[in-house]
């Protein structure tokens, strides 16, 4: 089948562009808030894809398959940088990795046996919660002094796996308030959650492929629910502009940015319920 088919060159150009575009906001966001791209991938990709008119069944589907691709490669560079400052707690990583990938097989069955509204309600109630938490939480809080052990810890590796690999993001916007909460470090807690953006990137990746194998009314390109060119346009830019929002950062106080950035989940996440009706 002619992959193109369907599309003029005009619509093609306006899907490349828009991609790119959606690679430059992520990494502005991520460089600015420190905060993993996908948050910000899956809800400019899904307007994006309502623009160009892609199908509604499979459009945020292919939101969220797209961003998680793009989350295996930013997340390779991103945990060796991390782990170069001594920043990954590996042992917990170890410890945490069989539940959060029992947590992100678990959400891909989810996502291939639900329609777009489900995935779209699931992003849009942990976006405003995480808007909530951006806007009026503080990094003083615990709920106890160490990271569990045994069952609880399982618990929590695989819900941060389930609900990441539903939202299309990596682990870090669950993770790094997670671990933060138990009294882990602030740096040491993002540095940690980049490696569970792999774990959870890759199975979650691939499961989405599979999930969209042959679906109809995917745009060129495309093997099942993650765009190619979105991955090829998205990681690169992302790479490129993150540095410019760190310096855009230095100019910008912090509580200035976290109350901006929550605005943009909040209207998000809004946006979202409001398509849903």
């Amino acid at each position: 089948m002619d992959l193109l088919a369907g599309y003029s060159l005009f619509q093609l150009a306006l899907l490349v562009a828009g991609l790119a575009l959606t690679g430059v906001v992520a990494g502005i966001l991520a460089g600015l808030l420190g905060v993993g791209g996908g948050i910000v991938i899956v809800p400019v990709l899904y307007h994006v894809f309502s623009g160009l008119g892609i199908d509604e069944a499979v459009r945020m589907h292919l939101a969220v398959g797209t961003s998680l691709a793009t989350i295996v490669a930013t997340s390779m560079r991103s945990i060796r940088a991390h782990h170069q400052k001594g920043a990954v707690d590996t042992a917990l990583l170890r410890q945490l990795a069989p539940s959060i990938i029992l947590g992100v097989l678990l959400g891909s069955l989810i996502a291939g046996g639900v329609n777009g509204g489900a995935l779209m309600l699931v992003f849009a109630s942990v976006a405003l919660i995480v808007a909530i938490h951006m806007a009026f939480g503080r990094e003083t809080w615990r709920i106890a002094d160490q990271f569990p052990a045994g069952v609880t810890r399982a618990a929590i590796g695989a819900f941060i796996g389930l609900i990441s690999v539903l939202m299309g993001i990596g682990g870090g916007t669950l993770g790094v308030p997670i671990l933060n909460l138990y009294n882990i470090p602030i740096h040491r807690a993002v540095g940690t959650a980049t490696g569970f953006g792999l774990i959870i990137a890759v199975p979650g990746t691939l499961a989405m492929m599979l999930n969209g194998w042959g679906a109809p009314g995917l745009p060129p390109f495309s093997l099942g629910y993650v765009n190619l060119i979105g991955f090829a346009l998205i990681v690169p830019t992302t790479i490129l502009a993150a540095p410019w929002g760190a310096k855009i950062a230095h100019a910008i106080s912090r509580p200035a940015l976290r109350r901006a950035f929550a605005a943009f989940l909040a209207l998000t996440s809004l946006r979202m319920f409001f398509d849903l009706m």
